[in-house]
């Protein structure tokens, strides 16, 4: 019997099957949930022709796309695990996820081939399958991809998947400089789905949601996508985000629900564009990913769309808690209350519960947290505490249990709802021959919510120049990870024992003392 979440399509099929399950939002194309199903029974077939077996890991490197969602469900249905990557990474970012999942099958937008090529050199990987664009998919013709779903039988056949298998590898930074791959589960996929549905009103399959964030992030795969699918709603994918597009393609297809990180939510709320498009059909915003700031929410709120904001990891498949519409602006800062399957604490240095308005560490519980770090029990076995995940997010709740986060305790910086761990960016900067020291922080940016900055120590008589640092480093990192800004110091701020003093950095290059603050 299969338990996993490949068998959604197959159950929407027999209930809604006449219906759209995804839509292309550049080229059109509607995909019926019966369609869905029959071309992920060929998917699933053509992986078990080529020696994909459960257990196995098959990769994507792809844009946004209904093809993605293809490959992931096909992927389930043979009981294999996927394993999205960020298509933002560089070949050598990659090639580490790829080596370390131990992928044998990497699917790649055809733009990302010659980085996909590059970075499966020396791993496991034994077959790399181009994937179309957009572009490409208008222009039309037989792709590599169409040939290997046609190569496939469209019958269903089933294998005996459990509820606790893994399913996905979703890799998250690491404050080692490497990333570490959360393993999460059918089961934790499916109470996610349930968690999500007490986001206001809810959602049913009569919605139209409008996916643009990148669907290899837990927030726009978990959030909206994946729950559309298993309720037999339907989603319209786009592949790259732009305010003005998104806004035209929310009018155009009646989009009821959306989800967007706050800076896509900032962008659209600051186009000129929004004033000419009927929004009517869209009542229900959800932002997650970094705080999203008071002004964006109450000018969406204007076009009438209930606006809520969302909590969670990539470790909690993702909804963790909910600010709901009614508390968005009196509770603003506040990561809201728990959803309906979770239990949060906030624990002091030995574990013990702290007295309400204290600061603590976040600690939460539910069927929707992972199961661990795929091959790395050290990092598993320091997050857990029996069934409790302590989260390294510094917090306290109130009274009437609304939970804020104060600080991070590993220094996350978010940036366009990216996670940057300061410590990956040093260690890169620190290869260049005209540094002595560095500190990576995020101090607010209107635009990003955090913007990643480096202070640097140069080494004696170097000239070091700052954008050409930056330059520097952008060619050997993702571009988000990178520093938008290079300060020059003569040295860094120290305590006593030595430690680098990074909240009165913040504090100097006008931010907070904390990391991050709601």
């Amino acid at each position: 019997m299969d338990l996993g979440f490949g068998n959604w399509p197959t159950l929407q099929a027999l209930r809604n099957g006449d219906r759209t399950a995804f839509i292309d939002a550049e080229t059109g194309a509607a995909l019926t949930h019966r369609d869905l199903d029959r071309r992920t029974n060929a998917l699933a077939d053509a992986l078990r022709q080529r020696g994909v077996r459960q257990g196995d890991r098959v990769a994507t490197l792809t844009l946004n796309s209904p093809q993605m969602m293809e490959i992931l469900f096909a992927t389930a249905k043979v009981g294999a695990i996927g394993v999205p990557i960020n298509f933002r990474l560089s070949a050598p970012e990659v090639r580490y996820v790829l080596q370390n999942s131990g992928a044998s099958i990497l699917f790649a937008s055809s733009s990302l081939s010659a980085t996909a090529s590059e970075a499966a050199e020396g791993t496991f990987v034994r077959e790399q399958i181009a994937v179309p664009t957009a572009a490409e998919r208008t222009e039309g013709g037989e792709s590599a991809y169409e040939q290997l779903v046609a190569s496939g039988d469209t019958h269903r056949h089933e294998f005996d998947i459990s509820s606790d298998d893994v399913c996905l590898i979703m890799y998250t930074s690491g404050t080692t400089g490497r990333p570490k791959g959360a393993m999460l589960t059918h089961r934790n996929i499916q109470w996610n789905v349930f968690n999500s549905l007490g986001f206001g009103a809810g959602i049913g399959r009569e919605d139209i949601t409008l996916s643009a964030a990148p669907l290899f992030h837990i927030g726009a795969l978990g959030v909206h996508t994946l729950p559309f699918a298993y309720l037999g709603a339907c989603t319209v994918i786009m592949e790259t985000f732009t305010p003005d597009k998104w806004l035209e393609a929310a009018e155009r297809h009646h989009i009821t629900k959306a989800f967007l990180v706050p800076a896509m939510w900032a962008a659209i709320a600051h186009s000129p564009s929004l004033a000419t498009r009927d929004l009517s059909a869209l009542t229900f915003a959800v932002s997650g990913g970094a705080p999203c700031p008071i002004v964006v929410i109450k000018a969406l709120q204007e076009q009438g769309m209930a606006f809520t904001e969302g909590f969670g990891m990539t470790e909690t498949a993702p909804v963790a808690a909910c600010l709901q519409p009614e508390d968005v602006i009196d509770h603003a800062g506040s990561i809201g209350r728990p959803v309906a399957h979770m239990d949060f604490r906030i624990v002091d240095e030995q574990g013990h519960e702290a007295p309400t308005g204290q600061i603590g560490e976040l600690a939460v519980r539910g069927p929707n947290v992972f199961v661990g770090y795929w091959d790395n029990p050290e990092a598993t076995a320091e997050v857990f505490r029996g069934d409790w995940f302590h989260t390294g997010d510094l917090g306290t709740v109130d009274e009437d249990g609304f939970y804020r986060l104060v600080d991070r305790l590993k220094d996350m910086i978010i940036t366009g709802g990216e996670n940057v761990y300061p410590i990956e960016v040093e260690q890169v900067i620190y290869e260049h021959p005209s540094v002595n020291e560095v500190a990576v922080v995020g101090v607010p940016d209107e635009r990003w919510g955090e913007a990643v900055v480096a202070v640097v120590a140069p080494t004696p008589d170097s000239g070091l120049d700052p954008d050409e640092l930056i330059e520097w480093t952008r060619a050997r990192i993702a571009h988000f990870k990178a520093p938008r800004r290079v300060e020059i110091v003569e040295q860094l701020p120290r305590n006593a024992t030595g430690k680098i003093l990074k909240r009165e950095l913040r504090r100097t290059l006008g931010g907070s003392t904390d990391s991050v603050s709601r």
